[in-house]
């Protein structure tokens, strides 16, 4: 694999993911890294090295990715550096977690009784976000479910 092209790879999945999801431009460089390195399991100077950028930087993403569960950690025994390897989303449910939503609609829930006496057009945001937090919470279980069905089915490993 040509190194530039890593780069280059690593540089678009990082723009993409700042621009939707917020994250800083590096956490998005390192998924994309992760995702197409080899091996598989990078340790942090590795990282940093490949990716033209210092230590902590790919500390602090790293320390993003971890609370996601996205990326593991492993420090094989008699060595002192953890190698860091993304996680296979389909054994992480990242993303199909119903709990986000439960307390999305939740908290909406909290703020309309706040509200109670509001009109019904300053209640409205809130009633939509308890809404689709309740539906989402119901329907994303249901999703991962067909999600791993579908996937077996186009799989090549599904196939054998």
């Amino acid at each position: 694999m040509n190194r530039d092209n890593i780069l280059i790879y690593a540089d678009h999945m990082g723009r993409s993911l700042a621009q939707r999801y917020g994250y800083p431009p590096v956490t998005g460089r390192v998924i994309g890294y992760l995702s197409v390195c080899e091996p598989m399991e990078q340790s942090i100077n590795d990282i940093a090295e490949n990716l033209l950028t210092s230590r902590s930087a790919i500390n602090n993403a790293l320390k993003i990715l971890e609370t996601q569960k996205l990326i593991t950690r492993t420090r094989p025994a008699g060595t002192r550096a953890d190698l860091v390897s993304l996680n296979d989303i389909s054994q992480a449910n990242t993303g199909f977690d119903p709990s986000e939503y439960r307390e999305m609609a939740n908290l909406a829930r909290e703020g309309l009784e706040l509200l109670k006496d509001a009109s019904p057009e300053r209640r409205q945001a809130l009633e939509a976000t308890a809404s689709l937090g309740d539906f989402l919470a119901v329907r994303l279980p249901q999703l991962y479910e067909e999600w791993n069905e579908y996937r077996k089915q186009v799989s090549p490993k599904g196939k054998e």
